[in-house]
């Protein structure tokens, strides 16, 4: 830390109030994106956490799986995929030896809508790669991905 004029000190790069107000504040700018395309497609906050969680899956997710992820009950979970599914964004399929198994599957017309919405974030996010070595984007990732593996493990307290 460094001394400020004020007698106090101020943050260091590594501070963590440094890291608590930019990442809140990225977290803010991205939220203003996401609900402008919630806004858009006539749909929720929530709804769009959903699409993301279903893009960005290794695996077709399963309403339970996104039930767990969400942290929503089962009823919340489906009013949310029957208002994506009414608004052209996802489709359900019972697509294994388990006909019970239900798995849900971004459409790519919704794919294309959300690329165009979402295009000025990633050409932010391209102009603001240009100023960092290959090094360094590499440590900035790894950090992001520290932080989000912490943050699934954060359970809000209970009252």
């Amino acid at each position: 830390m460094t001394s400020s004029d004020d007698g106090g000190t101020a943050p260091g790069p590594a501070d963590l109030r440094a890291f608590a107000v930019e990442l809140r504040r990225m977290n803010g700018e991205i939220n203003r994106l996401v609900h402008g395309f919630a806004t858009d497609q006539g749909l929720h906050a929530t709804d769009i956490q959903a699409l993301a969680a279903i893009l960005d899956a290794e695996t077709p997710l399963t309403p339970g799986r996104l039930r767990d992820h969400l942290g929503l009950t089962s009823g919340a979970v489906t009013a949310c995929l029957d208002r994506l599914e009414r608004a052209g964004h996802i489709r359900r399929s019972r697509e294994s030896a388990d006909r019970r198994v239900v798995h849900l599957h971004y459409l790519a017309g919704a794919r294309s809508a959300a690329r165009s919405h979402f295009r000025p974030l990633a050409e932010a996010t391209e102009r603001a790669r240009a100023g960092f070595s290959e090094p360094e984007l590499a440590v900035v990732l790894r950090f992001l991905a520290s932080v989000n593996d912490e943050l699934t493990e954060v359970r809000s307290p209970r009252r």
